[in-house]
Parts: structure tokens; C-alpha cells; sequence
């Protein structure tokens, strides 16, 4: 037999040859599935394996087959299913716990926003006591100068709290630069009391000019910031600015001091006595004292009032001197400057402007709307730079001074129609061709709103009558500027200042000094002015000053004692 090759060729091995191997399938290594899918089921619950060492991993033993039939993966197959349902089933169970661990914590129902109400409940809360006096006086304006300046005088450690950047209220906040514009011949008032030291005190400082018709000062209001502080520092008050009251505190049914807001944040003023020169009877009001308001139809208008530069100062004189305005002048039509006189003023030079508004509107040069028609008002120092200041020609009646939003809508109102004004100047006010407006008053200036009920409430009897008071704490002129009233104090007349009209029968340790002084609307009238609010503004710190020292409160303080103090300071009052 050939014993070649096995398809005949002759190197072909003979004989009987073994069976070649077949190819073998794709060799793969046994695990068990089981434990794997024991590990994943451990990991998705966050149970992780301790990792495994190379060592192990080699020493594992691996099998390689050609063929798994089902008899070994359908079983572990079917191991895992059952272990996937069971590991289901304690997920659905556990979700309602999973829900409550991973929601926001509850919150008690009470602390939960309520529906929007009209009304927010403010948390209570701890405060500190910024400061402790024994007076305590709020609001920086004359009356407030001046009850700070005589409290401090007569002994008593005072504090002054004033929300503006400064003090002197109506002189340098709004620009009314006259403390007293009355002073024609024939007065009499009191010639040595805090505001005519205010007067006399600018004046050696150079801050004044003469009015233009009488013998009055008027003051600059820029110059007058400085004034005022050499006043309180002199006198050793503590001053505090850029703060408002916002709540009294009351502590043995008596004032006990206020809370404080400003950019130190909020805070406690303890205070054995407290004044109340806001003007507006903020403090007596939070304190709970009786106050009144009038309506707003028979309420005094606010003003803006502002300055012009570039007024040819000559040209304007002589306009003023070819066309003469007199009291009787404010009366040539009707509305606010309308005024009831005694005759005897009506023949006094006057700082008066009307006709030159209704000759613009004419022109056309503005229009002819209400509040146009109303232009009109008084004009008062001009300096040899050519600035006109304390133009007070710009008036809205009807302006509840309390409340914020109407006082927003005047004061942007107010500067709209100054621009009016001011065209109506230039075009038909000779001097005034090339003005411009130099500035505003920080704020509209406001004539009429709370006054405390008093022990005593002043009447226009009073002030007409030449009123006598046994706890007199000073006088003032027969003055009478407001709701279409008008009487200069040229025959001499004056009236007593009673001390009960600065206290509240409802609030104890509580003076209140200024405009909101008690009385009806004619001694309001009177009371209002500048020179008046430092006639009670300085019996006031004196009566606090002077019931510490007496031991008593400002309902029981000993009017005697009080007028001694006064006469030792340099006050009328008789």
C-alpha cells in the first residue's frame, strides 16, 4: 500500500491516523451569576463588597466549556428574578418612609404664610438702649433748638433726635428763611429769647440780609445748618441725626422714652421726659395722646418752595418799586392768598407776585391749567450774586401732611409746576430773563396737621384778645397768617402762652412745643409761625428741665419754679 501521503502522494504518512480535533467554539470562563447577582442586589441597596484582592481573583477557578446548557443558567437565571421581585417589594413598602425622610420638615401650622391679609403681626423681639438722657427732644426745628438748647441750659443732660441731615426744620429743610417776617413798625415780642439769639447768632456769623420791606432778618438757609450746630454743641446736647421715631415707650402709666430707627438699625431712647417739636404730633400721637386733624378742605396748602440764581438784582427792584404790591394785593382774586385784614395792613409794602403768573398764562408761555392758575405767592431775599431765594409761589391745597403717599404726589407735583413758575419769571418779571433754578427745599413745606388736645386748648379769642395766663411762659405779637387771615402786629397787642397747651392730659412726661401745640384754627394761625414755635419750644425744656429737678412729673411741675427759670434765661412772659 502507498505509504505517502494519504491522498497518494508518496511522502503521505501510512497507516491509521487519529481523529483531528473539531474546532472549538469560544471559550468563556464559568461564574456564578447567583453571587453576582447577589452583589448587584448589594449595590443597589448601597451595600458595597469589600473590593477584591488580585490574589483572589486569580485563584478563582475558571472553567472553559464549548457549550452552557440551560440546566445551568435558567436556574440562576431564575434566582435573580426572585431575588429582584423580592428587593421590589421592599422598595414599594419603604417609599412612604423615603417620602417622609426626604421632604422639607414640617412646620407647626401657625408658622406656615398666611393669605394675604391687610395686616402683619410683627414677631416680638429683644432691642438695645442706644442712649438714656434726662430729655429727650424730637425734632431738630426751631421749637426743637430751642427746647434743647434751654433744657440743657437750666441742667438737665438732653438729647436731640432729628430724621434730616441736619437741623433747623423749616428754615433749612424747606427754605422758609424768615423766623419772624411780621416786624413792622409797632411791634412787641419778646427782644432775649432763644430765637432772637438764633437771629443774632446768624447774623454776627453772616448769614443774614435784611427783608425787603421791614426791619426782619432774613436767614440763609444753607448758612443756618451751620448756626444750628453751634447752638446745640454750645449748649452740650447730644445730637443725633438721620433717625425717626417709630414708637413710644411707656413704662408706669407715664412716657418713659421712644423707638428708634436709622442706619444703626432699630433701637430704645430711654428718657425721664420727652418733647415732641415733629410738628406733626408724631410722638404725642404714638403715645397715645388725643390729637386732631382738620379736614382737608378747610387745611392750609403745602408749599415748594425754591431758589433762582442768576436774577438780575437791580432790574428786579426797580420793577418791584414802579409796580408797588401791597396786602391789599393778595386779595385781587380769590383763592388761598385771598385775606381778611384789619384794613390797618393793607396799605404795607408787600414782597408780592400774582399778576406777573396770570400775564405768562396769557402769553401762553404755560399753560392754563388749575394748577397754573394758582401761581402765585411771595418773594424774599436777593443777594448781590444775583440768587433769589425763599420763592415761595408754588402751593398745593388739600395735601394731608401724615400721609406718605400724598406727600410723594406733592413733592414731585410741586417741582413739575416750579418749572411753570419759573418760565412765568422769566418771561413777564423783568431781571429775571436769564434765571435758573439754583435748588429746592428737601421738602414740601407743611402748615397744617395734627395738634395734641391740651389741658388748655388756645382759641382765636385768645389771640385776638390779649390773652393773660396764670402759667404764662411767654408772648407772642397779635400775628395772625392762615386760613384767609391775615393781621400784622403793628398796634402793639400780644397774648400770653399758657404752659398747659403743650400738655397732654392723656400722657404723662410728655410736652409737646411747636405747631401742634393745642388750639383751634385761628391760635394755630398764630402758633404756627417760626418765632412762635421757639416761644414754646423753649418753655417746654425748661417745664422738663425743671420737674426732674423738683421731683415731679410735667403734669405736676411748679409753674413758678418754671417761670423763674425762664425769667433767668431771658424770657418775657408777662
Amino acid at each position: 500500500p502507498n505509504k505517502g501521503r494519504a491522498d497518494g502522494h508518496p511522502s503521505a504518512p501510512r497507516g491509521p491516523q487519529p481523529e483531528a480535533p473539531r474546532p472549538r467554539r469560544h471559550a468563556m470562563a464559568f461564574t456564578d451569576y447567583s453571587e453576582r447577582a447577589s452583589r448587584m442586589i448589594r449595590r443597589w441597596s448601597g451595600v458595597r463588597d469589600p473590593p477584591r484582592k488580585p490574589s483572589q481573583q486569580q485563584e478563582l477557578p475558571r472553567v472553559c466549556v464549548a457549550r452552557r446548557p440551560p440546566s445551568l443558567w435558567l436556574p440562576a437565571l431564575y434566582r435573580v428574578a426572585l431575588r429582584l421581585a423580592s428587593l421590589w417589594r421592599r422598595i414599594v413598602s419603604l417609599a412612604p418612609v423615603a417620602k417622609l425622610l426626604c421632604a422639607p420638615a414640617a412646620e407647626d401650622e401657625s408658622s406656615q404664610p398666611a393669605p394675604f391679609q391687610d395686616e402683619y403681626v410683627e414677631p416680638a423681639r429683644s432691642i438695645p438702649v442706644s442712649d438714656t438722657c434726662d430729655v429727650l427732644v424730637v425734632g431738630g426745628g426751631p421749637a426743637g433748638l430751642s427746647a434743647a438748647v434751654a433744657a440743657a441750659r437750666a441742667g438737665a443732660s438732653t438729647m436731640l433726635i432729628e430724621r434730616h441731615g441736619c437741623f433747623g426744620g423749616c428754615i433749612t429743610v424747606v427754605g422758609m428763611e424768615t423766623l419772624g417776617w411780621y416786624r413792622y413798625e409797632g411791634v412787641v415780642e419778646c427782644e432775649t429769647g432763644i430765637g432772637m439769639e438764633m437771629e443774632r447768632m446768624a447774623a454776627r456769623m453772616g448769614g443774614t440780609v435784611k427783608w425787603p420791606f421791614n426791619s426782619s432778618e432774613c436767614l440763609d438757609a444753607d448758612y443756618f445748618k451751620i448756626v444750628a450746630d453751634h447752638l446745640v454743641s454750645d449748649a452740650g446736647v447730644k445730637p443725633l441725626l438721620h433717625t425717626i421715631v417709630v414708637e413710644a415707650i411707656h413704662e408706669g402709666g407715664a412716657l418713659a422714652g421712644v423707638i428708634v430707627e436709622n442706619k444703626s438699625g432699630r433701637s430704645a431712647v430711654r428718657a425721664k421726659r420727652v418733647i415732641d417739636c415733629t410738628g406733626d404730633a408724631d410722638v404725642a400721637y404714638l403715645a397715645g395722646a388725643r390729637c386732631t386733624k382738620r379736614d382737608r378742605r378747610e387745611r392750609m396748602g403745602v408749599s415748594t418752595v425754591f431758589s433762582c440764581s442768576g436774577v438780575d438784582k437791580q432790574a428786579f427792584i426797580d420793577y418791584t418799586e414802579t409796580n408797588p404790591a401791597t396786602y391789599k394785593t393778595w386779595s385781587r382774586r380769590g383763592g388761598e392768598w385771598c385775606q381778611q385784614t384789619a384794613d390797618k395792613e393793607e396799605h404795607l409794602r408787600s414782597p408780592f407776585l400774582q399778576e406777573e403768573f396770570e400775564k405768562a398764562i396769557a402769553a401762553g408761555v404755560i399753560p392754563a391749567t388749575p394748577s397754573n392758575m394758582d401761581l402765585g405767592g411771595s418773594w424774599s431775599a436777593l443777594s448781590d450774586a444775583g440768587e433769589a431765594t425763599n420763592l415761595n409761589l408754588v402751593h398745593q391745597p388739600g395735601v394731608d401732611g401724615t400721609d406718605a403717599a400724598e406727600l410723594t404726589r406733592a413733592e414731585m407735583e410741586g417741582r413739575a409746576q416750579t418749572l411753570h413758575a419759573i418760565a412765568a419769571l422769566k418771561h413777564a418779571v423783568p431781571g429775571f430773563e436769564k434765571s435758573k433754578l439754583r435748588n429746592f427745599g428737601m421738602q414740601v413745606g407743611v402748615r397744617d396737621t395734627r395738634k395734641i388736645v391740651g389741658r388748655y386748648d388756645l382759641v382765636g379769642e385768645d389771640v385776638r384778645g390779649e390773652a393773660r395766663f396764670d402759667d404764662s411762659v411767654g408772648i407772642f405779637p397779635e400775628f395772625v397768617d392762615g386760613y384767609n387771615i391775615l393781621i400784622l402786629p403793628t398796634t402793639g397787642r400780644y397774648f400770653q402762652v399758657p404752659l398747659r397747651c403743650m400738655q397732654s392730659p392723656d400722657v404723662d412726661n410728655l410736652l409737646v412745643a411747636g405747631r401742634c401745640v393745642a388750639g383751634d384754627k385761628v391760635s394755630h394761625a398764630a402758633m404756627r409761625n417760626m418765632m412762635a414755635c421757639t416761644v414754646t419750644g423753649q418753655a417746654a425744656g425748661t417745664a422738663a428741665a425743671v420737674s426732674i429737678r423738683e421731683g415731679t412729673s410735667t403734669h405736676h411741675v411748679p409753674v413758678d419754679a418754671v417761670q423763674r427759670e425762664l425769667v433767668q434765661q431771658g424770657v418775657r412772659i408777662s
